[in-house]
């Protein structure tokens, strides 16, 4: 059976690997594979529980008789319930930060930002966009980061090539800008849920290497764009004499409080101890009230506040959290046979080298998912105890040890060598209709570029 559940999730690797052209949802894939796993684990818990947990369940017994409906009842309190809260933390996680960009974009925030970019000169506007994407990133998920940014430079941008040269630029951003914090993507939150990085240090330690793997291959990007970039005939005449100033100070404010707020949730975390969650729901809460005292008169008449939510951000949200609930779960399940711990000990004899696992977690990072990438690199190695030797090679796992940083950066960055490898890429797969072969020429070579050399920087800082 474990060979079976191995073999089921091993396919689903390859599906989410080639949605590109299989064309299966890989949100599907993740849930099946999931689901059926701990199915098929339950079916035959007795084997497992008893290769495992031997001892941990006799003592849970505590002199009763053991039956099948006892043995699945541990199952599902003590092996199965961990694993969904883990994945329910980074599920409400991620459904508060899409809450958040659903009420931004409803009250027009995005056009507040439109309207601070309008210039002709293609490389201002390329840093001018890139940046906003990098630092909305940091609080926000990658793909709802992307979509809206697409959104915007859509509206800015008309010729075709040059919308796939800033679409490229964008997903960069976003995905290098998502690496930079904990609460930026789903793999910093996990890690900061099982306390294995501090926000703080996680932050310090990404800080130099993801600004360069941004801003190198955004540089050379930028000279293959023209002097002026070709603008849509609206943008000239984007600013409405009929919008009130007030208008505009309410999306300030609003993207003030949607975008500061999440920047107190480490401090939150670390006076309640509570999990990240909580504290984005209470950014979430705060915004909506706003939201409700900006728009009370509309409200009052009757009237609703004007949709301007786009139908793929609300469908690529569900998908998101149930993808990463599919992870999750699948991850639980191949761990809970013993087949990671038997796979574990053999990486740790052959390479014995956590750059060489970062290496390696780059280039499955290209073309299968990020997320799934790192938590199944993350998934090898518990948390080390403090009293670990500092000169251990297992001194790496420790919290804010070097391996939790590195796979993180190079999985972070390794989905930007080609469009398949982030769910930011296959939103601009999607948006522009990029051919693979031009993305990886054009674009993934840069990025591989500037995954090397923040690489190479991530190393001397580890040797100061």
């Amino acid at each position: 059976m474990t060979l079976l559940i191995v073999a089921i999730i091993v396919m689903a690797y390859v599906l989410i690997a080639s949605q590109n052209l299989t064309h299966i949802n890989k949100a599907t894939v993740a849930i099946f594979a999931g689901t059926v796993g701990w199915v098929i684990y339950i079916c035959f818990g007795a084997d497992f529980v008893h290769s495992q947990y031997k001892a941990e369940y006799f003592d849970w017994l505590n002199g009763a008789t053991s039956t099948s409906h006892v043995v699945k009842q541990y199952i599902a309190e003590h092996i199965f319930l961990p694993y969904v809260a883990r994945a329910a933390e980074i599920a409400f996680f991620l459904l508060a930060t899409m809450s958040i960009a659903d009420v931004l974009i409803t009250n027009g925030c995005l056009d507040y930002l439109r309207s601070k970019m309008r210039t002709r000169n293609a490389r201002k506007l390329l840093w001018m966009i890139t940046a906003v994407t990098f630092i909305i990133s940091a609080n926000l998920d990658n793909l709802t980061t992307t979509i809206v940014m697409l959104m915007v430079m859509r509206n800015i941008v008309a010729n075709r090539r040059q919308r796939m040269l800033y679409g490229s630029a964008i997903v960069i951003a976003a995905n290098t800008g998502g690496a930079l914090t904990v609460i930026g993507e789903p793999t910093g939150l996990y890690l900061w849920n099982i306390k294995a990085v501090t926000a703080s240090l996680y932050s310090w330690h990404m800080l130099f290497p993801v600004l360069i793997a941004w801003a190198l291959p955004t540089y050379l990007i930028g000279r293959m764009l023209p002097d002026r970039v070709d603008i849509v005939s609206q943008l000239s005449a984007y600013r409405d004499n009929s919008i009130s100033k007030w208008v505009y100070v309410k999306q300030f404010v609003m993207l003030f409080v949607g975008i500061g707020g999440l920047w107190t949730i480490p401090t939150l975390y670390n006076i309640t101890h509570l999990s990240p969650f909580l504290g984005a729901l209470c950014v979430l809460s705060l915004l909506w009230l706003i939201n409700e005292l900006f728009n009370r008169q509309v409200m009052e008449t009757g009237q609703t506040v004007i949709p301007r939510i786009p139908k793929v951000l609300q469908f690529e949200t569900v998908q998101t959290i149930l993808f990463v609930i599919g992870i999750m779960l699948s991850i639980g399940v191949v761990t809970e046979t013993g087949a990671v711990q038997w796979l574990t000990e053999i990486l740790d004899n052959t390479f014995h080298n956590v750059w060489l696992g970062g290496m390696l977690a780059a280039v499955v990072s290209s073309v299968l998912d990020n997320f799934a990438t790192t938590i199944s690199f993350f998934t090898f190695h518990d948390v080390a105890d403090a009293s670990v030797s500092a000169t251990s090679f297992y001194a790496n796992f420790m919290q804010d040890g070097n391996s939790w940083n590195i796979i993180a950066y190079c999985a972070a960055v390794g989905g930007n060598f080609l469009l398949i490898g982030s769910m930011s890429g296959i939103a601009l797969l999607k948006s522009e209709r990029i051919p693979l072969g031009w993305f990886f020429k054009n674009v993934g070579c840069k990025a591989i570029l500037g995954w090397v050399l923040g690489f190479a920087v991530m190393y001397l800082m580890t040797l100061v």
